[in-house]
């Protein structure tokens, strides 16, 4: 099959003619926020530049209500705790 006669699949637009873009919807705004809590760039997303701005606003004012949390490190920030009482320890003894 020739490459230009190739059918391919479109996908599915991230966010659906039905789809309210709020800070309450968190199912919605979870979907494009990474593991550590930043923000997914248009590119990833696949969203027009009026959505984004949208979903972009949303995790803003979810962040400000506590409702997701500015950064998603817990694990590294016990492991600096960590690692600062035991040097803080040893100082300490000497």
């Amino acid at each position: 099959m020739d490459k230009s006669k190739r059918s391919f699949r479109r996908r599915l637009p991230p966010i659906q003619s039905g789809d309210r873009i709020d800070y309450r919807n968190m199912s919605l705004i979870s979907r494009f926020i990474s593991e550590q809590g930043k923000i997914l760039s248009r590119q990833v997303n696949r969203l027009t530049l009026k959505q984004q701005r949208l979903i972009t606003i949303a995790i803003k004012q979810a962040r400000i209500l506590s409702s997701l949390p500015f950064l998603n490190n817990e694990k590294q920030f016990e492991r600096s705790e960590s690692t600062t009482r035991t040097t803080a320890l040893r100082t300490r003894n000497k």
